[in-house]
């Protein structure tokens, strides 16, 4: 069983995300899904991004912190997109304690927080092979470094162009890859006491 803190996409605190937390909670895991929006929620990526540079990036980032400040160390962090960039790569690489990382829809540059990515910490990431976001704003490239960087990593690309495709709540959701993406991730869960 592993603890996993899970932040939400530019979109919100979607009912996708709660569903998805759901799934892993089936299986025995305990899942926090803390909202860092405050309860907005919007239907264009552009309008949360919006949102976020209204608030601060910083201050997005701090909440995160925040909230992982109030659980034990021993954490796998997961995010869907923006919350991969404000807190869950962060919290991964540089938070004493981290189990693994779970990564939907983007990676940043592990440079970006300033340390290496820690070489023996698992993670997975996960994302569409013509996603735009991914694939043409450099995710891609970063995925691939980080994971030539770790010795317990996989990028696993489905084939499609949506950006949020494992979010049940949206239009862009793919049933077979994120049953895919399922699979996988319960799998990693399984094996980190291994």
């Amino acid at each position: 069983m592993a603890e996993v803190l899970l932040f939400h996409h530019a979109l919100g605190l979607t009912k996708g995300i709660f569903t998805f937390a759901d799934e892993l909670r089936g299986e025995g895991h305990i899942v926090h899904v803390p909202d860092l929006f405050d309860g907005h929620l919007f239907t264009t990526i552009e309008d949360g991004i919006a949102y976020v540079k209204e608030i601060g990036f910083e201050e997005i980032m701090e909440r995160g912190t925040r909230v992982a400040s109030e659980l034990q160390r021993e954490l796998v962090y997961a995010g869907f997109s923006l919350g991969v960039v404000v807190a869950a790569q962060k919290l991964a690489q540089t938070r004493e304690g981290a189990r693994g990382a779970l990564f939907f829809h983007s990676c940043v540059p592990t440079s970006m927080f300033g340390s290496p990515w820690p070489a023996d910490l698992p993670v997975q990431i996960h994302g569409m092979d013509a996603d735009p976001y991914f694939v043409d704003e450099g995710d891609i490239e970063a995925a691939r470094e980080l994971v030539a960087s770790a010795n317990h990593a996989d990028l696993y690309l489905y084939p499609g162009d949506q950006h949020y495709f494992a979010d049940s709540s949206l239009p862009s959701y793919d049933a077979d890859a994120t049953a895919l993406l399922l699979q996988r991730v319960l799998e990693f869960l399984r094996h980190l006491d291994d």
